[in-house]
């Protein structure tokens, strides 16, 4: 795996990414359509509709998966900065800092994480703006 920097640290999973996404999509608009012609044409309104139903399901189960998958590893990240913070100064980190500020704080290293964090609740700096300003890049590689 190649070192980790502001250009490069953006991880995605083709199979999920790419793959799973483009075949709900496909089925999304296959049973669409089938509803469509279902409702034109004769008969099989039920079962198109049931299929409608079920690749949204599918949609649904797609989305939430990753979606509290990303909320746990936000909450690991936030639990491992603020200890990491704490170690740092004997203080917790700032509560205006968002999550959003907190995950891109991550990648400072440690001799310009608290100042870079201090700064980032100062002047209520974007996750990009805190990316760009890290010198010593510190890659996460566990975050998938």
């Amino acid at each position: 795996m190649s070192t980790q920097n502001l250009k490069n640290h953006v991880r995605l999973v083709p199979g999920y990414h790419f793959l799973a996404s483009t075949t709900i999509l496909f089925a999304l608009i296959g049973a669409t359509y089938n509803l469509y012609k279902a409702y034109v044409g004769a008969g099989g309104r039920v079962l198109a509709a049931t299929l409608l139903l079920a690749v949204f399901s599918l949609l649904l189960v797609y989305w939430f998966c990753r979606v509290f998958a990303l909320k746990a590893q936000d909450r690991a990240i936030r639990a491992e900065e603020n200890f990491r913070h704490y170690l740092a100064t004997g203080k917790p980190l700032d509560n205006r800092l968002r999550i959003g500020q907190i995950i891109a704080l991550r990648f400072a290293g440690d001799d310009e994480f608290v100042a870079l964090a201090k700064r980032a609740a100062d002047e209520n700096l974007s996750s990009k703006d805190i990316k760009a300003a890290i010198v010593n890049w510190k890659g996460d590689y566990y975050r998938a």
